[in-house]
């Protein structure tokens, strides 16, 4: 059963509004971090986002599966660079997180595949 991770996502943003007004400094810390920590640097922006890819596999985290993904499609990641990164995470966490990859993969074709209108 694949997920809608475009809706995962859109949801999951919605109720992030919601906590940027009730929680203003603590979500602009954490924004302020994640920024920090995807720019350029020894290691270019896309191969973070795969490492933080396969981290939210291993986490089993389908939020950080759905937002990584999109970010890896809008930064020109192929889908063996994906995919590699992903065995990287089965190698480390084992059948379950194989089972959160398999996910990733879906997720990541959804957001690379353009929209029908």
């Amino acid at each position: 059963m694949t997920k809608p991770y475009q809706a995962i996502t859109q949801e999951i943003s919605s109720h992030l509004a919601q906590l940027r007004k009730t929680q203003a400094p603590v979500m602009k810390s954490f924004s302020d971090l994640g920024r920090a920590a995807l720019a350029g640097g020894a290691l270019d922006p896309k191969t973070k986002e795969l490492i933080a890819l396969a981290l939210g596999v291993a986490a089993r985290c389908d939020g950080c599966i759905g937002f990584h993904t999109k970010a890896l499609v809008r930064l020109g990641a192929t889908p063996e660079e994906v995919h590699e990164a992903l065995g990287v995470a089965i190698y480390m966490g084992g059948g379950p997180v194989a089972m959160y990859a398999a996910n990733a993969v879906a997720a990541f074709d959804e957001f690379a595949t353009p929209a029908t209108a």
